[in-house]
Order: structure tokens, then C-alpha cells, then sequence
């Protein structure tokens, strides 16, 4: 496996660890602060609506046992209020200033006119609850400070919050020392399949070659046979798809690319593209070519040279009849972008990502009659991103394909 793929394993598995953790640390920091400010805030409500219920006569008296306030004798001491006596126009008729030091006459009108252009009945005002009580002579506004309350909430909201922060950086220090553990026996697992796959494909190339060999004699001693045209043929394939199997193996490798070279890509694309040329023309088929001359890249000619076939040959394949085949090559800023377009017949668009995937097929009966071996569009990109580049592919409308390969 390439080494890149341990790697990006464990990047998705600190993301994905992470991002839960995160989720749930997030609930809970929302939990324990939305509860103590509904418990502070009904605290609140319960001790105003108590000294609303003796409001009469104004000013209105302190409950002897305010309903949620603290059972020490002192609480109604500790309790900082004041009211405001409203008539039905909404005009200041009383103040209760009494049990209030640092708020003066203009400071409650403020509040009050604040309070009124609301038309909430609670709510908070500056470091004040405020309550409004409503009867047929107008309305009294109580104001009970609250900044002792409103600052025990922030100092929560900022002590859950670093600790959550903190709590994340210990997990994401101790997800990553895991990870590798977590990863390890799904790495072994793919160097495991890599190795298969390169011993069994060198074992079978020796009983292939003598199998194609012992073929084209018997064609050559016998003359024209079926079974033997068709054992050649069907050898031929299996040999295509154990030396694309082999390349796949070697493009998981941890450098896949051991030297890279500068070479003139576009040299390289007309080579690619010459011989598809004059199949193209013999089936009847519209071939393109516009590549931007002096295009360089810095990479291994031989692997784009084959990423390019495959491209084409895929093209070339699965194009309708009469269809139009079109390859082009441009520099946009310091990337390369190369299309590699066909017609085709009516295609379903919701899977196409899927045709890089190793022995997929979108249309197995029409795939047979083709003749590939499933796996060319996976090569080409595993040579593309061994270039540091990327292959997409999409269908604008269902009658047409483009692979875009950008290095």
C-alpha cells in the first residue's frame, strides 16, 4: 500500500473520532449552561412574582419566605429591587427606590421605558430580571438585580467552555496515539493483499506465456481453429489483466514513482493519441485533438503515456457509433488540465464515481462485449494522484462523458 494510505487512514479516524467527540462535549456544554440559566432565571421569576403578590399597597413588601430565594434569615436582606407604578397611559406614578443604592429616579425611568417598548412581561434588562404585572388600574414593573446571577453564568459558560477546549486537545493527544493501533490491522490486511497480488501475478505470468505460446503453435501447425482462437484470445486477456493487477500493486507501493523527470507533455498526449487516431477513422468515429504546445511536467513519461491510453481506450470503447472522441491539454495558472471526452449511449449519471473502482462494471453484459479488464480506469488514477494530481469524471447530459485529469 502506498504510503500515503496509513496516513490518510488515520486522518479519517482522528477526524471522524474527533468530530463525535466534539458532538458530544458540544451537547453537554449546551446542556449544563441552557439548565443553570433556566434554574437561575426561574429562581429569579419565582422571588419576583413573589413580591408581586404583595404589591398592595405600593410599594410592595417583601414576602416574609420569598418562593425560590434562600432559607437563610438574611435573604430578604440580600434580595436589590425596585418598582415602578404605571397608570393605563403608561406614565410613571410611583417609584420604590428603597432597597436599591445605585440606581436613581432617571435610571428607573430609563429602565422603565425600555422595558415598555419591549411589551415583554420578563426578561432581562441590563444586569436586571425585570416582571411585569398587569391589572385594571395600569401596571407595576418590578426589577430585581440579577448581576451576581448573570455573572456565575458567564463564569460557567467560560469555565465548561476551556474545559471542553482542554478536554479536546487530551482527546485529539490521545486519538492519535491510538490511531495507529486502531489502523494497524487494516494496513496489514491491504500489505497483505498487495503481496498477493504481486507474487501471484509474477507466478502466473510464466504458465501464461507458455500457455500463448503452445496456442500460436497449435494455430500455426493446424491451421484456422475456433477453440484455439478463442483460448489465444481469452490468454491474452488474462495476461492484460494480471499486468494491470501488477501495475496496481506497484502504485500502492510507497513510491510508486521512484524517478521523475521534466518532459514535454504534449509530445507525450500526441504519441498516446496516434494510434486511436486511425482506429477512430476506421469505425467511423470523430477524433479531436487540441493540446496547448510547450506544456512540461515533471513526472515519469512512461506512467502518463499509459494513464493517457487508458483514457482514450475507455474513450474510444464505450463512444456510440459516429460518436466524437476528444482529448485537449491547457495550463490554467500552475496546474495542468487534461479532458478526456466521449458520446456515448444513454448512461445513468448517479454512479459514475464509481467506475474508478477496481472491477466495476456500469453495464456488465455491454462491458463483456468490450473487452476490458475493469480496472484500467482505476490505474489511471492511481497514476494521477501518484503525480499529485486527481481524475473526476461527469456527464452534463446523460449522453456524454468527461474524464478531467488535473496534475
Amino acid at each position: 500500500m502506498g504510503a500515503d494510505m496509513p496516513k490518510t487512514l488515520r486522518r479519517k479516524f482522528i477526524l471522524i473520532s474527533m468530530a463525535a467527540l466534539s458532538v458530544v462535549l458540544f451537547v453537554l456544554l449546551l446542556g449544563i449552561n441552557l439548565a443553570n440559566y433556566w434554574v437561575s432565571t426561574d429562581r429569579q421569576d419565582r422571588i419576583l412574582r413573589s413580591i408581586a403578590d404583595n404589591r398592595h399597597p405600593f410599594p410592595p413588601r417583601l414576602p416574609e419566605k420569598p418562593k425560590g430565594a434562600p432559607p437563610s434569615p438574611e435573604a430578604n436582606a440580600m434580595l436589590r429591587f425596585f418598582a415602578i407604578r404605571l397608570d393605563e397611559t403608561g406614565g410613571i406614578t410611583d417609584l420604590f427606590l428603597e432597597h436599591i443604592s445605585s440606581v436613581s429616579a432617571a435610571d428607573a425611568a430609563a429602565y422603565s421605558q425600555r422595558v415598555s417598548e419591549s411589551g415583554r412581561s420578563y426578561g432581562y434588562c441590563g444586569e436586571y430580571r425585570y416582571y411585569v404585572c398587569r391589572d385594571e388600574t395600569g401596571s407595576l414593573q418590578l426589577f430585581l438585580n440579577s448581576s451576581s446571577q448573570l455573572q456565575f453564568m458567564k463564569t460557567l459558560l467560560l469555565l465548561s467552555f476551556l474545559t471542553a477546549l482542554g478536554s479536546l486537545l487530551l482527546l485529539f493527544f490521545l486519538v492519535s496515539l491510538l490511531s495507529k493501533w486502531a489502523v494497524r490491522p487494516y494496513v496489514k490486511n491491504m500489505e497483505a493483499q498487495k503481496r498477493f497480488i504481486t507474487d501471484a501475478g509474477h507466478e502466473l505470468k510464466t504458465p501464461l506465456t507458455s500457455l500463448s505460446t503452445s496456442v500460436d503453435m497449435l494455430l500455426l501447425e493446424g491451421g484456422e481453429n475456433e477453440w484455439a482462437e478463442n483460448i489465444r484470445r481469452q490468454t491474452e486477456r488474462l495476461s492484460r489483466l494480471v499486468t494491470n493487477l501488477v501495475t496496481l500493486s506497484r502504485l500502492d507501493e510507497d513510491r510508486p514513482i521512484p524517478e521523475k523527470t521534466d518532459f514535454p507533455l504534449d509530445d507525450i498526449l500526441w504519441e498516446s493519441a496516434e494510434p486511436f487516431v486511425f482506429v477512430a477513422k476506421a469505425e467511423g468515429k470523430h477524433f479531436e485533438i487540441d493540446l496547448e504546445d510547450g506544456i512540461r511536467l515533471h513526472g515519469d513519461p512512461a506512467s502518463i503515456r499509459q494513464m493517457a491510453s487508458l483514457l482514450l481506450d475507455n474513450a474510444m470503447r464505450y463512444s456510440d457509433s459516429g460518436g466524437t472522441i476528444r482529448l485537449s491539454a491547457r495550463r490554467v495558472k500552475k496546474k495542468i488540465r487534461m479532458e478526456f471526452f466521449n458520446t456515448c449511449d444513454k448512461i445513468e449519471t448517479k454512479d459514475l464515481d464509481r467506475l474508478f473502482e477496481r472491477f466495476y462494471r456500469s453495464d456488465r453484459s455491454r462491458s463483456s462485449k468490450t473487452g476490458g479488464t475493469g480496472v484500467g480506469l482505476s490505474i489511471a488514477r492511481g497514476i494521477a494522484r501518484a503525480h499529485g494530481g486527481e481524475i473526476t469524471v461527469k456527464s452534463p447530459d446523460g449522453n456524454s462523458i468527461r474524464f478531467t485529469v488535473i496534475l
